[in-house]
């Protein structure tokens, strides 16, 4: 517990904003953390933003401002942020422009990638620079999936309704009119053997009007889940189950920094080495609460921290004293760590967002509540972790 507190004081109470190391020990613990990451590759607007929304569920200007430059023509988004990412995505530029050269970005993202998601325009068939783009990127690994999103559908059948139920699951079900039949079997012909995976997709704003704003978006989940390789695939689902069914706004947005944290902190509570992961976690879950605090407007400060951590400290601090002696026993030690190591900060990022969301209405709870709703998050977390490993 004192350990803890002594990371939350150095972090918020100006005595350096991270513990020694930490941010080398991050980098390391990403590196092996399965977060997906996703190579778009299309022209402007073709819809690689409205695939990072739809998936993530951020709004524009958290999308806008998150990419950062990786190589001349290519940047890199984050989701929810680069401390503890859940997706990642590579979004090549210039495209529209001749001459475009793939050499640099395959040699410097083509090891980050796991699928390629080409997007179209159905009504756009000048393609030829994206094709161009596309091959080297393909053969330079032919076994990584590359799923073909056909988009922007109601463009070719202006004024009609989408055709329901989705029919483009089955090849060669009817139901489709003919213009864009023939805007998609356009686009099949032109990157035949390019591709693993035709999706078409409308994905709109609510305020576009169009009965379903998210047309073709849960076959596109669904091809890409059984796109990704078994570990990568599970952070997609733990994200659409743990945010589907939420209400709050706040909650909507706080839920992916939850789980980017507590995966990134299973991680730490997976190496076998006794004790390591007590300096590693206090670190990792101090800037959760920063984090957390900036979605609800709150200000973090070591007071504040001490007040929460306080209610549900003496059960964190004896699980995490219990889960080191598992450290012995071979396998079984990891599993019970990263359980322990996810749950708990699962459980205390949960009791964070109680905390705030009470402030923000006016009152605080008291300690025995905040403790009792953290045992019942932890609880829950642990059964999910286990499960899942």
């Amino acid at each position: 517990m004192s350990r803890l507190l002594g990371t939350i004081k150095r972090m918020f109470g100006g005595g350096g904003d991270r513990p020694p190391d930490l941010d080398a020990t991050l980098n390391e613990l990403r590196s092996k953390t399965p977060a997906p990451v996703f190579w778009l590759v299309g022209k402007t607007q073709s819809g690689k933003t409205s695939i990072i929304k739809f998936l993530t569920g951020a709004d524009d200007a958290v999308i806008g401002a998150g990419f950062r430059p990786t190589t001349k023509t290519t940047r890199r988004f984050d989701f929810p942020s680069t401390d503890a990412p859940l997706l990642g995505f590579l979004d090549t530029r210039g495209l529209d422009e001749p001459g475009y050269n793939a050499a640099d970005d395959i040699a410097a993202l083509d090891s980050q990638a796991h699928v390629v998601v080409v997007t179209v325009k159905a009504t756009d068939f000048a393609q030829g620079n994206v094709r161009a783009a596309l091959g080297p990127i393909r053969a330079a690994n032919p076994s990584r999936p590359v799923v073909l999103c056909v988009s922007t559908l109601h463009e070719a059948i202006p004024r009609q309704p989408h055709p329901t139920p989705y029919p483009f699951a089955n090849p060669g079900s009817e139901g489709v009119p003919e213009d864009l039949r023939r805007c998609i079997e356009e686009h099949t012909r032109a990157f035949a053997g390019m591709y693993d995976f035709l999706v078409p997709i409308d994905l709109t704003r609510p305020e576009d009007g169009f009965p379903e704003p998210h047309y073709g978006g849960d076959q596109l989940k669904a091809t890409l889940l059984q796109t990704l390789p078994g570990a990568y695939r599970q952070t997609l689902i733990r994200l659409k189950e743990a945010t589907d069914a939420l209400k709050d706004v706040h909650m909507r947005h706080a839920e992916p920094v939850i789980l980017g944290y507590s995966t990134l902190a299973a991680t730490a509570g997976a190496v076998p080495i006794p004790f390591v992961d007590m300096i590693i976690i206090p670190g990792i879950q101090a800037r959760m609460a920063t984090d957390l605090a900036k979605q609800y407007g709150q200000a973090m400060t070591h007071a504040r921290f001490k007040e929460i951590a306080a209610a549900v400290g003496v059960g964190l601090m004896s699980r995490q004293l219990a889960r080191q002696a598992t450290k012995f026993i071979p396998v079984v030690g990891s599993a019970v760590g990263a359980a322990v190591g996810g749950a708990s900060t699962y459980a205390l990022g949960r009791a964070l967002c109680y905390y705030f969301q009470a402030a923000c209405a006016g009152h605080v709870p008291d300690a025995q509540t905040l403790k009792a709703y953290y045992q019942e998050q932890y609880t829950a977390a642990e059964q999910k972790w286990k499960s899942e490993r």
